[in-house]
Formats: structure tokens, C-alpha cells, sequence
């Protein structure tokens, strides 16, 4: 008895340091979250704002501003599509971050269904939007490029009918990993400004052509949305496992600095880029 009552007193204080480190990891991973949240809406509004006026000024020419090549004048289609790609596009960057919250989801279910649908719709389209641009006119980077973004749009596809069908069939815990994977490929679209913003501020374009056919380029097509995908599955499988302290501390320090890096990243592309183009939406 005695044997059992050191035993227990030893293990109590690691226990709560245990759940400590768990907390901590929980609610950093939160904030990272949130600050994804945040920063990807803001990107879906500047989405909108940037395309679609363009489009009603009737001055499209403006989009090769951002990425050459997108418009040209005579190819309907291709501008047909890669504009509804833009457009969705938006719309699921927004869309995205309310349907992941678990408040509304439990208290407001039938709000919770009726913007998944829109958001599966979309997410759709804006696959189908880029991938018709890509079969018709290809990417400005050429195939490496094409196939990057060619298997984005295939699996952002994927995800959408998988989301729905495990919704429809009443398969929630399957509808909820696949409206996760089908998120980190939505959110794909705004790592990939941001990343090509901190490279250009950190490595002087190194690795980067104005063909986008440099090295970095070509990583760049894969790797805005495979890493998404990777940390999904973690997120997914996270409750199946219990981390031991060490993993708990490092993953909370990592953890810190992706959100301090993401806000900065924020910051300054509200500032000097999404900002500007919102407001002017808005007709200040």
C-alpha cells in the first residue's frame, strides 16, 4: 500500500505538468489558428476586391499586375475561368474560417450546413475555374507549374465531393477531417502570396524569374499546399496520440513563432497591399 500511495504521490505533479504542456500547446495552436483565420479572410476580401473590380471597370489588364499573363484579351474561356477561380476563390478564403468553428457548428447547425453547401460549391468551381484555365492556355511557369497547380486543382475537387458525401451520409467524423484537408488546400492560395512576400523580403528573389521558372518557383508550385496538407493530418490525428513534454514544449515554441511570423506577414501585406484595395471596395 505504501508502494502504492509514493507512487501516486510522485506521479500527480507529473501528470499536471503533463496537461499543462498539452494546454499550452492547445491554446497556441489556437492562436495560430485564429491569426490564420484572420489573415486569410482579410486575403479573400482583397481577392475580391482587387478581381472583381477590375472586372467591372472592364479594366482586366490590371490582373497582370499580380501574375503575368492571366489576362488576354480574344481568350473568353480562359479569362472565364480563372476569373470564377479568383472569385470562389475569395468566397471560400471567408467562408473557410466561419465553418471551422465549433460554436456555431454545434449551436447553429442549420447556418453550418447551409454555408457548407455554398462552400463546397465554391470550392468546386474555383477548381474547376483554374483547372480550365490551365487545360486551355497553361500557366505562365510552364509545366512544372501546370502540374503543381494542375494537382491542386484536382484535389481541391477531391475534397469538396468528399466533404459532402461524408456530410450527406451522416459520417461527420470523416466529413470533418475532409472539410480540413479541403481548408488547408483553401488556404493554399494565400500562403502562396505570403510566402513569395517573405522571400522577396528575406532572399532578394533569389531562385525567382518574372517567367516563374526559377528553382524557387518551381518548389513554390507543390509547396503551397502539400505542407498544408501534412499539418492537417496532424490535426486530425492529434487526439489518437499523447505527446510526451519535450514534444510539447518544442511544438509550443514552434507554434509562437508561426504565428509571429504570420502576424508580421499580416501586418504589413494589410498595410501596403490587401488594405488599401478593401477599402477601396468600399468606395473610401
Amino acid at each position: 500500500m505504501q508502494d502504492v500511495q509514493i507512487s501516486t504521490a510522485t506521479s500527480a505533479p507529473a501528470i499536471a505538468q503533463k496537461r499543462m504542456d498539452a494546454n499550452i500547446v492547445r491554446w497556441l495552436g489556437i492562436l495560430l489558428v485564429a491569426t490564420v483565420w484572420t489573415s486569410a479572410g482579410l486575403f479573400g476580401l482583397y481577392i475580391i476586391a482587387f478581381y472583381a473590380l477590375a472586372l467591372v471597370d472592364g479594366n482586366m489588364v490590371k490582373w497582370n499586375e499580380i501574375l503575368p499573363g492571366l489576362y488576354e484579351e480574344g481568350s473568353r474561356t480562359a479569362t472565364t475561368g480563372i476569373g470564377l477561380h479568383f472569385a470562389m476563390g475569395g468566397i471560400i478564403l471567408i467562408l473557410g474560417s466561419i465553418q471551422l468553428v465549433e460554436a456555431l457548428r454545434v449551436r447553429y447547425s442549420a447556418f453550418h450546413r447551409w454555408v457548407g453547401r455554398i462552400y463546397v460549391v465554391a470550392s468546386l468551381l474555383a477548381a474547376l475555374g483554374g483547372l480550365t484555365f490551365i487545360f486551355i492556355k497553361g500557366t505562365i511557369g510552364g509545366l512544372a507549374m501546370d502540374l503543381g497547380f494542375g494537382l491542386y486543382g484536382v484535389l481541391m475537387l477531391v475534397a469538396g465531393v468528399e466533404t459532402y458525401r461524408h456530410a450527406v451520409s451522416g459520417r461527420y467524423e470523416e466529413h470533418r477531417a475532409w472539410a480540413l484537408r479541403l481548408y488547408a488546400l483553401a488556404i493554399g492560395s494565400w500562403l502562396y502570396r505570403m510566402d513569395y512576400g517573405f522571400w522577396f523580403m528575406l532572399a532578394g528573389k533569389i531562385g525567382h524569374t518574372s517567367e516563374f521558372t526559377g528553382i524557387f518557383d518551381r518548389i513554390m508550385a507543390f509547396s503551397f499546399y502539400i505542407p498544408n496538407l501534412l499539418v492537417a493530418e496532424v490535426f486530425i490525428h492529434q487526439r489518437k496520440y499523447v505527446a510526451p513534454a519535450i514534444v510539447n514544449i518544442l511544438s509550443a515554441i514552434l507554434l509562437l513563432l508561426m504565428t509571429a511570423f504570420l502576424l508580421t506577414g499580416t501586418y504589413f501585406f494589410t498595410k501596403f497591399y490587401w488594405g488599401p484595395a478593401i477599402i477601396g471596395m468600399f468606395g473610401f
